[in-house]
């Protein structure tokens, strides 16, 4: 990494690595094309990360370039959205002006933001000398500016292009030279329709001896020719081949409205990602910190959001605290608009601000709306001279400790860790766009989601987790507000609209998404009902550390009975949540055989309990057998294959005062399952279950132990005396 001065905290570090003066002769580091005759030639007025992409393509193949207009104000227009582009004009005739009497010098013209490059010297000129011409431009699908001019040009053979395009051309610099200077135009006049009517004009086109790339030989423009073209790759190697004409041109242009689809394309390109050797860009231009003190890494900006209601936040901000990056280095800027949050909120502040270098909340009686709030971040990020801004939504969890200092050492402008929801194809980016600007899914989606191909892709649109350098942040100001886009959408666009690049990373497990699509907060504990739409977290949260052990062919699950099986299923904290959740709805039955929740209305063995369905968790519970129990049971019980049919599912509760025990009984189940929920000998004294065929008792129950016994006949079982506290148990009636 180049750096402009020693020390992080006075200094930013320079993004990629510091190329040559852009006015000098030599650009390339090994063998020059200047010897070969050809200088390559392009105009650029600020380091463009596509600016950048360009250079490195000249470079790979030692293509000396001279860059004109760096550091110049533009003047020629929108030219993404609007002809114009003179100004490219006007700084050529300045700039070439030393080469106009160079007859035996071939000098290339292309433009730099979206180009890349994708041969030498040797090739260009081969490829050059088949044309039999002195100046070749390239050619398109499209006329413009000027649709008028369509008729003028000459007749073309089937699949080549027939209209000129000024993106790039190639000739003797004598005769360049002549052609720019010939006439006079405007900084805001049309480049393109100053060379197309020059070469509209029969004279002056047998003059300079002017051709059209009409077959993409050397030049592929590719606005209107996507389906034309493919990406092939031979080793370690890429290059673009031509499907109509079977060229494999060197000069490939990203023109017109279709940059997204390029910026994909030249992912690949340059041998930039190969099926055989990978990401090789993804190894240029990093910097490392494992060098740096302490006192010297970069400052960086968390800008956290919480725009709704989040499953799982809890562990968002035990995620955050748990990045192996200096507190001290860290400010926080948190913005939260969900009073259901507000708790989350205060206890990570509690917990954590002390370590950090500084904290701001804003909760949700001083929020604002989301654009405002994350234009605010940016400006206020600016304000602290940050040398990182990480935006951070609630469902990004980086449960990576080091994601945050890979994504600073990956060493780019704007990236984002690719995350998405376990299990699915739900991600924080997308590949392609539509030509409104939505979303499209491009070729290349899935194997990058899925991890098939790893590497840095620059793509465009990314969320929820953005690291972006602050050299980039002054032209970002304001950027989540665009006509009546989404703030993601509206950063995005504008991030392009500025050139500067979105890249996603997928070259590490950096976390995922959490799923906050149909997130209820209506009960108690709402994140213990996710088991379906945030499997991975619930499991981590509610799923005991040993219960995999269960499943283990060789581990022996203990049996304090005959029959009778006991390990570990829950946590602690599932079943203080489960015995929170049914207090909460607190209706319990009154323990008596009449119950109208069964459909004969009668209990024969009633205790006092709250059914599943009562608390809206009956489908979450079943689920959990299936996933959970079911598995367990089949090892214990081999052969007998079962849907977790379960009708009676429910939670127990037993006191000295209100039901201390229950009477012998048989369960109406293939299987019963006994879940203890709190702690024996703490929360109560007694209890426990007595086998009675067996006269064998089990008292000493573990909190989120499950007992697995048979229900009818072999197991006449009791409920014995609760004689102090409250106990909780959960059961269910498997297969009934």
């Amino acid at each position: 990494m180049a750096l402009i001065c020693r020390f992080f905290s006075l200094c930013l570090p320079v993004i990629f690595v510091i190329f040559p003066p852009w006015g000098s002769e030599r650009v390339g580091v090994h063998s020059s094309s200047l010897d070969d005759g050809l200088l390559l030639v392009t105009i650029a007025t600020e380091e463009t990360d596509g600016f950048k992409r360009f250079m490195r393509s000249a470079r790979k193949y030692d293509l000396d370039v001279k860059v004109f207009g760096m550091g110049e104000k533009w003047k020629g227009g929108d030219v993404s959205r609007f002809a114009g582009g003179g100004h490219k004009v006007n700084i050529l005739k300045k700039g070439l002006e030393k080469y106009k009497d160079k007859k035996d010098l071939l000098l290339m013209f292309t433009d730099s933001y979206d180009v890349v490059l994708t041969n030498d010297a040797k090739e260009i000129l081969k490829l050059f000398k088949k044309f039999n011409a002195r100046v070749v431009f390239s050619a398109e699908s499209f006329v413009w500016p000027d649709a008028s001019l369509a008729g003028q040009y000459p007749v073309v053979k089937q699949n080549e292009k027939r209209y000129l395009c000024s993106g790039g051309f190639i000739g003797y610099a004598q005769d360049i030279y002549q052609i720019i200077t010939s006439g006079s135009v405007k900084d805001k006049d049309d480049d393109q329709l100053f060379y197309t009517k020059i070469y509209l004009n029969e004279k002056l086109r047998r003059k300079w001896s002017i051709k059209l790339d009409n077959r993409g030989e050397l030049f592929q423009n590719l606005n209107g020719a996507l389906d034309e073209v493919a990406l092939k790759f031979k080793g370690a190697n890429s290059f673009m081949y031509n499907v109509k004409t079977g060229s494999t041109p060197v000069v490939i242009h990203g023109n017109g409205p279709i940059k997204h689809e390029f910026n994909r394309m030249a992912n690949y390109l340059v041998d930039s990602w190969t099926p055989t050797h990978g990401c090789a860009s993804c190894l240029e231009d990093r910097i490392s910190l494992k060098d740096y003190k302490k006192e010297d890494l970069p400052m960086v900006f968390v800008a956290i959001f919480i725009e709704h209601a989040t499953p799982f936040m809890p562990e968002f901000f035990e995620r955050l605290a748990e990045q192996d990056y200096p507190k001290d280095r860290i400010d926080v800027y948190l913005h939260n608009m969900v009073d259901y949050h507000i708790k989350d909120v205060k206890e990570f502040i509690t917990n954590h601000q002390a370590g950090y270098h500084s904290v701001q909340v804003i909760q949700p009686d001083r929020a604002s709306n989301d654009r405002d709030s994350r234009n605010r971040a940016i400006g206020e990020c600016l304000h602290r001279d940050c040398q990182y801004y990480l935006a951070l939504d609630s469902e990004a969890h980086l449960t990576n400790p080091k994601a945050l200092q890979l994504l600073i050492e990956q060493n780019r402008s704007v990236i984002a860790p690719l995350l998405s929801r376990p299990g699915k194809l739900w991600s924080n980016f997308w590949g392609g766009l539509t030509i409104n600007g939505f979303y499209a899914r491009s070729e290349d989606y899935l194997d990058i989601v899925n991890g098939l191909k790893v590497g840095l892709w620059n793509v465009p649109y990314i969320r929820d987790a953005i690291l972006v350098h602050a050299s980039q942040l002054q032209k970002l100001k304001g950027a989540y507000r665009k006509d009546n886009l989404e703030p993601d959408m509206a950063f995005c666009a504008n991030a392009r609209a500025q050139g500067i690049f979105l890249y996603v990373t997928n070259m590490a497990s950096y976390g995922h998404l959490i799923d906050s699509t149909t997130y209820n907060t209506e009960h108690r504990h709402n994140d213990l009902y996710q088991i379906f739409n945030n499997r991975l977290d619930w499991e981590k949260r509610y799923i005991h550390e040993n219960y995999s052990k269960n499943l283990l062919p060789e581990f022996e699950v203990q049996q304090p009975c005959p029959d009778v099986f006991w390990f570990p299923v829950t946590t602690e904290t599932y079943c203080k949540h489960l015995i929170e959740e049914v207090e909460h709805y607190g209706k319990w039955s009154n323990g008596k055989n009449e119950d109208s929740r069964l459909d004969g209305g009668y209990e024969n063995v009633p205790t006092r309990d709250i059914h599943m369905n009562q608390i809206g968790m009956e489908q979450e519970w079943l689920h959990f057998l299936r996933t959970f129990v079911a598995p367990v049971q089949l090892k214990l019980f081999p052969g007998y294959y079962h849907d977790s049919r379960s009708i009676m599912n429910f939670v127990v509760r037993y006191r000295p005062d209100e039901q201390p025990n229950l009477r012998p009984h048989h369960d109406s189940s293939t299987f019963t399952i006994n879940l203890a929920l709190n702690r024996q000998g703490i929360d109560y004294e007694g209890g426990g279950c007595r086998f009675i065929r067996y006269n064998c008792s089990v008292i000493q129950t573990r909190v989120g132990w499950m007992m697995m016994h048979p229900g009818r006949l072999t197991h006449y079982h009791e409920g014995l005396y609760t004689t102090k506290g409250t106990r909780y148990i959960m059961i269910a009636f498997v297969e009934p």
